[in-house]
C-alpha cells in the first residue's frame, strides 16, 4: 500500500466559545477509503482541515504512520486536498494547472511532461490539456483538481465535499470514477460529505458525526443495518423510529451467526402496541429504549400474511399516502394501536401513527398498482429486522 495510517487522538477544537470538535479519536487504515459523514456544522470539515494543516487543534495529536504531523505546515505533510470549489488557476491551461505543483518543486521540465500526461490519462482528460478552466464542465474541472492533487504522490488525499457542486447524475458518475482512481493508486482517501448515498457507495468505513462527536464508525453495512444511536438511524437512509418500554426479555436457545447470545425482547410502544425484536444487547424490563425498523424490511400487502411464526410483527393500517418512484413505491400507512393491547408500562396516546413501508416493483402490471390510497393493508416484519438503537437514561 502506498498510503499512510492516520491516527487522530483526542482532537478538540473551539472557535471562541463554540466547541466544534469534542476529543475525536479515529484510526484510519493505510489505503482505506474513509468517509467523514454528517450534517452541516457537525465538525467534519474542521477535522479535515486539521488533518491537512490548515487549522490547528486546541488539544490532541494527528499522526501519519508513526509521525506527529501537527508541527508540519500543509506542504510538508505528504497529504493534498481536493476542495469543493476546485481552486484552479483560471489563467492557466489544464496542463499547467496539473504541472503547477511540480514546477513549485523545481522538477526538471523533461520529467514534468510525462508525469502530467500520466495523471491526465488517469482522470481521462488527455484531449483537454490546452483548455482553460472556463472551457471545462464541472466534472472536468473536478478531474483537473484531482489530478493536480495526486501528481505530488501524496500518501493521504483529503477530499472536502468534492462533488457537491455537480448535478445528481454527474455526481454519481464522478463518484464511480473517484472510486476507480482510488483502486488504481491505492493511497489513503479521507472523504468529507453530508450525502449518505455517496458515503455508503464508495467507503470502506464511515465515521458518522454530529455536534462535534463521532457517533459510530463502521462499514457501510454496519452503519446502515446496525445503527448505534437514533440519530445515526435517522440520518443514514429512511427509518421508522419509536421509543418504547421493555416489557419482557427471553434468552434464545440458538446464538446468532456470529456466535453471540441473542434475546427476544418485547417492547411496549405507546403509539403502536407490542413489538418483538431480537438483540444481542442486554436490556432489562422497564427500561425505555429507541427501536427502529427500515421501510424496506416491512412487507405490505392487502391480504393477511399466512405465516404463523412467533417472531413476526403484524399490524393493520390504512394507506395515507403512496409515493410512486418508478422502481418502488413508498407508502405512509396510518396505524392505530389495537384496543386489545392496552399498555401496561406507558400511557397510550390517542390517535394514530404513520409507518413507512417500501415495496419494490419487480414485475410489470398492466392493471396499475395493487395497493392504492385509502386501501386497508397489513404490515409485517421479522423480529430480526428491527433494531434497538439506544437505551434511554
Amino acid at each position: 500500500m502506498k498510503g499512510s495510517d492516520v491516527l487522530i487522538k483526542d482532537v478538540s477544537k473551539s472557535f471562541g466559545d463554540f466547541r466544534v470538535l469534542n476529543a475525536i479519536n479515529l484510526t484510519i487504515r493505510k489505503g482505506e477509503f474513509f468517509s467523514l459523514l454528517g450534517p452541516s456544522g457537525c465538525g467534519k470539515t474542521t477535522l479535515l482541515r486539521i488533518i491537512a494543516g490548515f487549522e490547528s487543534p486546541d488539544f490532541g495529536v494527528v499522526m501519519f504512520d508513526d509521525k506527529d504531523v501537527l508541527p508540519d505546515p500543509p506542504n510538508r505533510r505528504q497529504s493534498n486536498t481536493v476542495f469543493q470549489n476546485y481552486a484552479l488557476f483560471p489563467h492557466l491551461t489544464v496542463y499547467e494547472n496539473v504541472a503547477f505543483p511540480l514546477r513549485i518543486k523545481k522538477i526538471p521540465k523533461e520529467e514534468i511532461e510525462p508525469k502530467v500526461e500520466e495523471y491526465l490519462k488517469l482522470v481521462q482528460l488527455e484531449g483537454h490539456a490546452q483548455k482553460k478552466p472556463n472551457q471545462l464542465s464541472g466534472g472536468q474541472k473536478q478531474r483537473v483538481a484531482i489530478a493536480r492533487a495526486l501528481i505530488n504522490e501524496p500518501r493521504v488525499l483529503l477530499l472536502d465535499e468534492p462533488l457537491s457542486a455537480l448535478d445528481a447524475k454527474l455526481r454519481q458518475h464522478m463518484l464511480i470514477e473517484l472510486d476507480q482512481i482510488h483502486d488504481k493508486i491505492g493511497i489513503t482517501f479521507i472523504y468529507v460529505t453530508h450525502d449518505q448515498t455517496e458515503a455508503l457507495s464508495v467507503s470502506d468505513r464511515i465515521a458518522v458525526m454530529n455536534s462535534g462527536d463521532v457517533l459510530q464508525v463502521g462499514t457501510p453495512y454496519e452503519i446502515y443495518e446496525s445503527p448505534s444511536t437514533g440519530f445515526v438511524a435517522r440520518f443514514i437512509g429512511e427509518t421508522n423510529l419509536f421509543d418504547g418500554v421493555v416489557a419482557s426479555v427471553v434468552k434464545l436457545d440458538k446464538p446468532d451467526k456470529n456466535g453471540d447470545i441473542e434475546y427476544m425482547v418485547e417492547l411496549d410502544i405507546p403509539t403502536l402496541g407490542m413489538v418483538k425484536v431480537t438483540t444481542i444487547d442486554v436490556v432489562d424490563a422497564g427500561q425505555t429504549v429507541s427501536f427502529t425498523v427500515r421501510p424496506e424490511k416491512i412487507l405490505i400487502s392487502t391480504e393477511k400474511p399466512p405465516s404463523k411464526r412467533e417472531d413476526i410483527n403484524l399490524f393493520q393500517g390504512v394507506v395515507d399516502e403512496p409515493i410512486y418512484a418508478g422502481f418502488q413505491t413508498k407508502f405512509y400507512v396510518k396505524v392505530a394501536r389495537p384496543a386489545e393491547s392496552a399498555s401496561t408500562t406507558a400511557p397510550a396516546p390517542a390517535g394514530e401513527v404513520l409507518i413507512r413501508a417500501i415495496k419494490q416493483h419487480s414485475k410489470y402490471s398492466d392493471e396499475g398498482p395493487d395497493i392504492e390510497w385509502k386501501d386497508a393493508v397489513y404490515l409485517s416484519w421479522s423480529a430480526a429486522d428491527g433494531y434497538i438503537v439506544e437505551v434511554k437514561k
